[in-house]
């Protein structure tokens, strides 16, 4: 009884009679659905879009400067000295209030402008700017009203007839003396209070007086222990 041979079909891999090496067999995966990747896809930019949305429009509004006195985050180290302000009404000396020039309040600072005043040093002007440029008494005036404006403290003018929180009355004058630290003690100034430069421990005296002779300023204790380090 003759068998019946049966031929084995080539494996993938294995060589055919003719001596060829056949390329492996590739398996298929289960296809990726594109669907659902690209509404993943849409969703994830939407929500980076809507991100950059609410930042740029939730972020601090920059607190403009005042007669060319910027207001910063931080305050400058680059350029740090110190001058003094006295305001002395019938003989008395006024304290300028803390925190001047300090948005926020000095417990929770929101900026700082390049001229400011801190509580722990009465009456001392603070400048602090990255540039070495020149500051007047009246831009840390226009500081001054500003910051007033802004804390719901009211305007603090200064004119002819207005020294911060006074007016001056009938038969009162202002006199304006700068110590300039130089030994010679407080000089008279006949010109414009607003245009004094502020210098290195430099004191500006506001004296407001009936009198025809004022009597000078006191001297400002730049060794006392609160004012020692600046």
């Amino acid at each position: 009884m003759a068998s019946s041979t049966r031929t084995k079909a080539p494996q993938r891999g294995s060589k055919s009679k003719s001596g060829r090496r056949l390329p492996p067999k590739v398996k298929s995966g289960p296809d990726i659905p594109l669907l659902p990747v690209a509404v993943g896809a849409i969703l994830v930019a939407l929500a980076i879009g809507l991100g950059i949305y609410a930042y740029a429009n939730n972020r601090p509004t920059p607190t403009p400067s005042v007669a060319g006195v910027p207001c910063d985050r931080l305050e400058q180290t680059q350029v740090h000295y110190h001058a003094a302000l006295q305001i002395i009404h019938d003989g008395v000396q006024v304290r300028l209030p803390g925190g001047i020039g300090i948005q926020g309040g000095e417990a929770a600072p929101t900026c700082f402008y390049w001229l400011h005043v801190h509580s722990a040093y009465p009456n001392v002007i603070h400048i602090e700017s990255p540039v070495g440029d020149k500051f007047t008494l009246g831009q840390f005036l226009s500081v001054w009203d500003t910051w007033s404006r802004n804390s719901g403290l009211g305007p603090v003018p200064f004119d002819a007839t207005h020294v911060a929180s006074f007016t001056l009355a009938t038969g009162e004058k202002l006199y304006v003396y700068v110590d300039a630290s130089d030994g010679k003690g407080p000089q008279l100034f006949s010109g414009d209070p607003k245009s004094i430069v502020l210098t290195k421990h430099e004191v500006i005296s506001l004296v407001i007086s009936a009198e025809a002779t004022p009597t000078p300023p006191p001297a400002f204790n730049w060794s006392s222990p609160a004012n020692a380090q600046l």
